[in-house]
């Protein structure tokens, strides 16, 4: 056999994944502040970008986007849909309006003072019409450790105490408690655990009252000291909060020696204490989620789906730099600039497939969710990517990267797309399949329904689901019961029996 050199020409398929295509895949798993987030990079690094920011046009006659009926839904173009920025109503102002840009008659423009109309006599400017509260004009507020700090120079003039007081605010967590052990704390400073333990007792009563406890028995009971309310019946109460928790009232009546009556007032009022005093001083407003779409209803019985043009990044590509440009630069340069028009022009038609993908999926999912728009959520229907890849003709992984982070608006309230997606529990006798998402809706109605005499146990939910047709095993009541966090039988029959 002889060995020797030769030419061969073959021809095969391979999937190349370019960087512009993993771009564009990465786009589409993105959220809007991601999206937005990465446009305003793209337009900081490319001097052929810039931002849309003109003013939306009036919102005029549409189709609606999506019958939701047994017919086709007629999409529309994406540049269409994000210029349909109105959601209540067709003469409202577009949602991305700013105010500069809107007339009002009548108004300061027109000269006429803030207070009312030039006649005197009032109007629509007056103060009753403003809704701004104090809380718009207020001050910043301060944090739990400057307000802590302002006590300690108050209370503290000898230094090592100060000392000591700051050390122990530096080691406060959020909910109040004391991170490290006093004997650790008094080591590490090199003085002594009594001198630590004075400090901190005295900064146990500082405003809120409770901080710098080591646990939650000391927490409430230095707020209730500070109410003149710890009494030894109510010491021994907060040392057994682990029977207080289940409930085991006949052994902390014997315990504390009181009678029901006594415990219920007791119960009452650890109750009213706080058991958390740092959480809810440096609390932050949560973040409120702007959805990518909004839905609406339409008096023909209809649903309309748009995207959001709030969310939705809007760039232009400047070509006429470009033509103006590019004939009187250098080589190099002339690449360069070749080179961003294509990732321009690249990154438009990437936001605009990523905006008509949204809209495509959205539709599909609520055209399969009917039911939920009309009637709540226990008539959710089962449903997994593979039903929406079909219908639309996309892959399962674009399905799933476009309902990541995508929030649509609807009657019933603001809601992931993933949320939509739920697995199916089988009927019985072959019946029709139910969502999970719908009978977990129907396990927390039973037991929010059941009367404190007649606690409902897995088994009679079980029970009760199947006459109502849905197949389900024991231990998947349970499993749904406590992902929901609802306690079992046993202990909600204890709860219920505590007066609130």
């Amino acid at each position: 056999m002889a060995i020797a050199p030769r030419l061969d020409l073959r021809q095969s398929q391979t999937l190349v994944m370019t960087p512009q295509l993993r771009q564009a895949i990465k786009l589409l798993q993105f959220s809007n502040i991601e999206v937005n987030s990465f446009v305003e990079e793209e337009i900081e690094r490319n001097p052929l970008l810039e931002r849309d920011e003109s003013p939306e046009p009036p919102v005029g006659e549409r189709a609606a986007l999506d019958q939701l009926e047994p017919r086709t839904a007629s999409i529309m173009d994406t540049a269409d849909a994000a210029r349909s920025g109105v959601l209540p109503d067709e003469g409202a102002a577009p949602l991305d309006a700013e105010h500069a840009e809107t007339y009002d008659p009548g108004g300061a423009s027109d000269g006429v003072p803030l207070g009312g109309r030039m006649d005197g006599s009032g109007g629509s400017h007056g103060f009753d019409s403003d809704d701004r509260g104090i809380d718009d004009f207020a001050g910043e507020k301060r944090s739990l450790r400057d307000h802590l700090g302002e006590q300690l120079r108050l209370n503290f003039p000898d230094p090592v105490n100060r000392m000591i007081g700051a050390h122990l605010i530096a080691l406060l967590s959020p909910a109040g408690r004391l991170t490290a052990e006093p004997l650790a704390i008094a080591q590490a400073m090199s003085l002594t655990l009594d001198r630590v333990e004075s400090v901190r007792t005295e900064m146990m009563r500082f405003d809120p009252v409770g901080l710098f406890a080591r646990d939650l028995s000391e927490c409430l009971a230095a707020q209730l000291a500070e109410r003149n309310r710890l009494d030894p019946a109510m010491q021994i109460l907060l040392s057994n909060l682990g029977l207080l928790a289940n409930r085991e009232n006949r052994r902390l009546m014997i315990l504390c020696g009181v009678d029901a009556e006594d415990l219920t007032d007791m119960i009452a009022e650890i109750r009213a204490l706080d058991p958390k005093p740092g959480a809810t001083w440096d609390t932050t407003p949560a973040q409120m989620v702007v959805p990518d779409l909004l839905m609406r209803h339409l008096p023909d019985d209809s649903w309309i789906i748009e995207l959001n043009p709030e969310t939705m990044p809007r760039v232009l590509v400047n070509e006429r730099f470009y033509a103006k440009v590019a004939p009187y630069v250098k080589k190099d340069e002339k690449n360069f600039l070749t080179e961003r028009l294509a990732n321009a022009n690249w990154l438009a038609r990437s936001l605009q497939q990523r905006a008509q993908t949204i809209l495509k999926v959205a539709v599909e999912i609520m055209r399969q969710q009917d039911g939920f728009l009309r009637q709540g959520v226990a008539f959710l229907r089962p449903l997994i990517l593979r039903d929406i890849a079909e219908a639309v003709e996309l892959h399962e992984s674009t399905v799933s990267r476009v309902t990541s982070n995508k929030y649509i608006a609807t009657p019933r309230g603001t809601f992931e797309l993933k949320y939509f997606f739920t697995t199916a529990i089988h009927g019985t006798d072959g019946g029709e399949s139910h969502s999970a998402e719908a009978v977990r809706h129907r396990i927390r109605g039973m037991i929010d329904a059941e009367p404190p005499a007649d606690i409902l146990s897995d088994d009679a939910i079980v029970k009760v689901l199947r006459e109502e047709g849905v197949d389900i095993a024991r231990r998947t009541v349970a499993k749904y019961r406590e992902a929901m966090r609802i306690p079992n039988s046993v202990q909600r029959r204890r709860d219920k029996a505590v007066p609130a």
